[in-house]
């Protein structure tokens, strides 16, 4: 099922020729996971979403706000009709008019689709993730590359890459020859209980997951938590490194080419995340 403008339907019938999304990547979404029918870091998510919509300057309804957001996930949810309790939920946000790299119109439309997860609490995973870094590629500093917009060319080549050559991850740098995240969230680095992370300033995603773990890391007693560059000279010299998102949480790399690392950190982060989203 499928949320079309507030309808649920089986198909959009959205033609992809005359979308702006496909045309000109005129879009921006957001990864929710959706545990128990409550919406995991709702204003987060929202304010997220509004700001990435004025960056783009696109013309936002009077009656979209964080209660219409939240029940047009959950209209979409309750229409899947299953007793799992977690779902992932993307919301896509698309200009919807006419144009060529100039739009007709400033107004949006949105569709949003879901799919069940097999797990509902944040757990760890132990297993082999071993990453490497993709540079065919770069990420430019900027505004816009912080942005979940339909534009990630670089994270779906960076895949290709990873699965061609039996990689788990790879992480991506920006112009600078720095480290700016993973493939499919933020990078976090432990080095002598000191954890680091790229600012936003580096061209990396502002994630939703990235905030939590930020906050919890502030709160640590046995760590100190930096925002800073991070070069790849730095990766092999890490105790620990760590990938976060929203839908798996916090996932452990274990190998960066003959380096192998712990996952002690993180480990104590999924609990601490656990314990905090049963408090909401």
């Amino acid at each position: 099922m499928i949320n079309v403008n507030g309808k649920i339907v089986s198909t959009s019938e959205i033609l992809i020729e005359n979308n702006r999304g496909f045309l000109y990547g005129d879009a921006v979404f957001e990864t929710i996971k959706v545990l128990d029918n409550k919406v995991l870091f709702l204003e987060d998510h929202y304010f997220r979403l509004m700001s990435s919509m004025r960056i783009l300057r696109m013309e936002i309804p009077m009656d979209f706000t964080m209660e219409f957001f939240q029940e047009e996930v959950l209209k979409l949810v309750r229409a899947l009709n299953t007793p799992v309790s977690a779902v992932r939920v993307r919301f896509n946000v698309f200009r919807d008019a006419n144009g060529k790299y100039l739009p007709s119109d400033r107004k949006i439309g949105f569709m949003a689709s879901a799919e069940v997860l097999n797990v509902s609490a944040y757990t760890l995973n132990s297993s082999d993730y071993e990453i490497e870094l993709y540079k065919d590629f770069y990420i430019t500093a900027h505004l816009l590359s912080t942005l979940k917009t339909n534009n990630r060319l670089v994270n779906v080549t960076g895949s290709v890459f990873a699965e061609e050559n039996g990689y788990q991850n790879c992480l991506l740098l920006n112009d600078a020859k720095n480290i700016v995240e993973a493939l499919n969230g933020n990078i976090f680095i432990v080095k002598d209980k000191v954890v680091k992370t790229p600012p936003v300033s580096d061209g990396c995603i502002k994630g939703v997951m990235r905030k939590q773990i930020i906050e919890l890391l502030q709160k640590h007693t046995e760590y100190t938590f930096e925002e800073g560059v991070i070069s790849p000279f730095e990766l092999q010299k890490a105790d620990e490194m760590f990938i976060t998102n929203v839908i798996v949480g916090v996932q452990p790399i274990t190998k960066y080419r003959k380096k192998e690392y712990v996952n002690t950190l993180a480990s104590d982060l999924i609990n601490k995340l656990n314990a905090k989203i049963r408090l909401m």
